[in-house]
């Protein structure tokens, strides 16, 4: 038998969290937040979940509540969305794919009672790329109040995910992904899961932070969710994560500068594009563009010695 050495050292420098998540498609992360920081975000959320309507329509829920937005809910979210250990985590599964990463949605999520078990799905399937290798995408259910099987708690099927998300049917029975405030239940886009029936008498909320591949478009528009007048106030690494950060080469820019300048307000006067490369296509335009220039002469702009 033939042995990966490169895919067993890989492992050994992954934390048992990253391992799990890799695979098995999923991974809870018990005491992943302080309660008082899940306590104070759905003491912040409680006026908007009574205001919200219920869904319409068979996926989302006519029992189920569902609302975004929540870095301008609550405070306290951007020390969820900018946990370490979850970070990590997005990072082993989609850093091989993109430049960086950039905040998928950010979603609070009521059950009401009667609500039925969601239809089970992969949300890689919102884009129609190459599947099977490539993970798209990193989910994070934050529980607000505990998740059973009675209540709905999130059904995962283990190892549904990467290739055999290919097949037809799970090889593996489903689990039910039993968890309480401050857990992390963390599972990948190609993961099939989806959410229980309610069966008990009261509510089941929880909220979902999800990471895509930098160059995706997001399920929730980031810059009409946080315009810049709003995401100003953001904390660098939230706003980069909201958008306002270009993925090199050049993506998501604006007049092709980074879009973190519109903090300053949108410019009166016209501005330069700026190169927004990634080293190794910087080097290899550097020699490109000295190997056309006569000899003896800098970069424009540049003083001679």
């Amino acid at each position: 038998m033939l042995i990966n050495h490169a895919v067993l050292d890989e492992r050994s420098h992954r934390s048992p969290a990253a391992n799990a998540l890799m695979d098995r498609g999923y991974a809870i992360l018990q005491g992943a937040a302080p309660t008082s920081l899940i306590e104070a975000i759905a003491a912040d959320l409680g006026p908007r979940y009574e205001a919200t309507p219920f869904c319409e329509g068979g996926f989302y829920g006519e029992r189920t509540k569902r609302f975004g937005r929540l870095l301008i809910r609550s405070p306290h979210m951007a020390d969820l969305v900018m946990n370490p250990a979850i970070l990590e985590l997005a990072e082993t599964a989609l850093g091989n794919w993109c430049e960086r990463i950039q905040l998928n949605l950010a979603q609070a999520i009521e059950l009401h009672p009667g609500a039925l078990a969601q239809f089970p799905h992969r949300d890689q399937d919102m884009w129609q790329g190459a599947l099977g290798e490539v993970e798209y995408l990193v989910n994070v259910m934050w529980p607000l109040t505990p998740f059973t099987e009675e209540n709905g708690a999130t059904i995962i099927w283990p190892g549904s995910h990467g290739v055999e998300a290919l097949v037809e049917e799970p090889k593996e029975a489903p689990i039910i992904a039993e968890a309480g405030p401050g857990d992390a239940i963390v599972f990948l886009g190609s993961t099939l899961h989806g959410a229980g029936g309610n069966r008990s008498r009261d509510v089941r909320r929880g909220i979902i932070v999800s990471y895509c591949l930098g160059w995706l478009k997001p399920y929730e528009n980031q810059w009409l969710a946080y315009p810049p007048e709003i995401a100003r106030a953001f904390s660098p690494g939230v706003a980069a994560l909201a958008g306002y950060a270009q993925h090199r080469p050049n993506l998501g820019n604006f007049e092709g500068q980074c879009p973190s300048v519109l903090f300053d307000g949108y410019p009166q006067d016209p501005i330069a594009a700026i190169d927004a490369l990634r080293p190794d296509q910087q080097a290899l335009l550097a020699d490109y563009v000295a190997a056309q220039r006569p000899e003896g002469e800098g970069e424009p702009g540049a003083l001679a010695a």
